[in-house]
């Protein structure tokens, strides 16, 4: 079970919020068998949806993160509830690639960068909020931070990481935090916040030292005075139904419909768990009568 908080200072010019998501991106490994590169790509969209969903404010409001580079992971795309429970699923799941200059995994080139960040808020309105941008890195938080910045206006500061065992590929750690100004802030709290982060460890190096969310936040914002607002436990999960699917088939339309129905048996397996769900002919066709 992941672990979260979102703190605020007590100056109110910015919030910080961390996430420990080590056991929803194995989760997500572990359910998609994915590579080492793409369980890092796919693991950042996670954590970073999870943090992006916890502060929306309606029970059943959910954000979408979708990014395509144009590289060989194809569309990555993560989704998270208003408790930062999230899921999500790669394209291409197997993606081995080299590792890069620096000797990490190289999200980057899996991602790529010949394509766009799209972020889809349902807050319950007639059409959802959609914002997207051109992708900067396809490293994931950078294009996360340009995101806020282009399509929200909010200075923002976003670290995201994962660290996987080079010989089992399991997830050792994960997880992220957003920093952001209120519009209440002072004329020296950038300069504030970028001296803080300069030389700031990277998250895996922080949670596998054994530091929490909370003492994440307080350590890199160091000389910040934080108070907690919340703290929360985010999960994998995926919210699928045999009811729901049933109303994705009907979009299909009564004449595919009915050409499925000639099928001795209809399978549907949810992209984002793996779960099959499964109609008879009779159904199908019950689905297409009710066009």
């Amino acid at each position: 079970m992941g672990k979260a908080v979102r703190m605020i200072s007590s100056d109110g010019t910015l919030t910080a919020m961390a996430v420990d998501s080590a056991d929803i991106v194995e989760s997500a490994r572990e359910i998609h068998r994915t590579s080492s590169v793409i369980t890092a790509a796919l693991g950042r969209l996670l954590t970073g949806a999870s943090m992006m969903g916890a502060v929306l404010k309606n029970e059943d409001d959910s954000v979408t993160l979708r990014i395509n580079g144009g590289g060989p992971a194809g569309s990555l795309i993560a989704v998270s509830d208003s408790l930062g429970n999230v899921k999500g699923y790669a394209e291409c799941p197997d993606v081995q690639l080299p590792l890069n200059s620096k000797g990490k995994l190289d999200v980057g080139s899996a991602v790529g960068t010949d394509g766009t960040l799209t972020v889809m808020k349902d807050l319950g309105m007639k059409e959802p909020y959609l914002g997207q941008i051109p992708i900067v890195s396809g490293e994931i938080a950078q294009d996360i931070t340009s995101y806020f910045a282009l399509s929200e206006q909010t200075p923002t500061v976003c670290a995201l990481g994962v660290l996987v065992d080079k010989r089992t590929g399991s997830v050792i750690t994960a997880g992220g935090f957003i920093i952001q100004l209120l519009p209440t802030a002072l004329d020296d709290t950038i300069d504030r916040v970028e001296e803080c982060v300069k030389d700031i460890q990277p998250v895996t190096t922080m949670l596998g030292e054994g530091l929490t969310p909370e003492e994440i936040c307080r350590k890199v914002l160091r000389g910040f005075d934080l108070e907690l607002l919340d703290e929360f436990s985010p999960v994998y999960r995926c919210d699928c139904s045999k009811e729901r699917v049933s109303r994705a088939l009907i979009t299909l339309g009564k004449e595919e419909l009915l050409e499925i129905a000639q099928d001795e048996k209809t399978e549907i397996s949810c992209h984002f768990c793996n779960r099959k769900y499964y109609f008879t002919p009779d159904e199908i066709r019950a689905l297409a009568d009710s066009k």
